[in-house]
């Protein structure tokens, strides 16, 4: 008579093990979940650059109000990884835990966005090629019809122009890389200054 086969004992306790370590990250993430209360607290640090509600009055300073989750949470990741570089958010990033980051980016996510400009625009033709340069380069395609941004990807619709200028020059210089798949520097870098400020101009006062 054969002798019997012994069970297999290790594919039985790995997939137990998958299945604990499952249940155990399901409820990390009940624990953790973001909190806009918590970010609200959190954000008070925010302030002095951001504005009040996340609308920015300084200068090269962007409004946070209004941003995708997605987005918030990864650019606090990457200044916290130092991919990207920035003297002031570089030490404040690196003090924040993964629960103040989606604490953050709940908080700045459900807030109202800047209203559009209601000045008369001071520049109708730099208005005018920026629109055919969006169109052009298929700036909704990852930013949305409403420039309001998706996920990761940004709002840019009413955003500070200068902010808006200084972004696009980073990113055509090589100073700021994005996402993984590096789209804006690859979008702008056949671009001309002028571009990237009647980009700029368009963008902050799109209706």
């Amino acid at each position: 008579m054969p002798a019997l086969r012994p069970p297999r004992r290790a594919g039985f306790f790995m997939r137990i093990a998958k299945l604990l370590a499952g249940a155990v990250l399901a409820q990390a993430g009940q624990l953790h979940a973001a909190d806009v209360q918590a970010g609200k607290v959190k954000a008070q640090a925010c302030i002095a650059c951001h504005g009040e509600q996340g609308v920015s009055s300084m200068q090269n300073t962007p409004s946070l109000a209004g941003q995708p989750d997605g987005f918030i949470q990864w650019q606090l990741v990457y200044f916290r990884g130092k991919t990207r570089k920035d003297d002031i958010m570089g030490p404040i990033a690196a003090a924040l835990t993964n629960a103040d980051i989606r604490d953050l980016g709940a908080y700045f996510s459900s807030l109202s966005p800047p209203p559009p400009l209601t000045d008369a625009d001071p520049d109708t033709p730099r208005f005018a090629r920026g629109a055919k340069l969006a169109q052009a380069n298929r700036c909704s395609t990852c930013h949305g019809e409403t420039y309001a941004g998706q996920q990761a990807v940004a709002r840019i619709a009413h955003q500070r122009e200068d902010y808006l200028l200084k972004a696009l020059r980073d990113f055509h210089q090589g100073k700021r890389t994005g996402g993984g798949i590096a789209a804006m520097p690859d979008a702008v870098y056949r671009l001309s200054d002028e571009d990237l400020q009647a980009l700029a101009h368009y963008l902050a006062r799109f209706q």
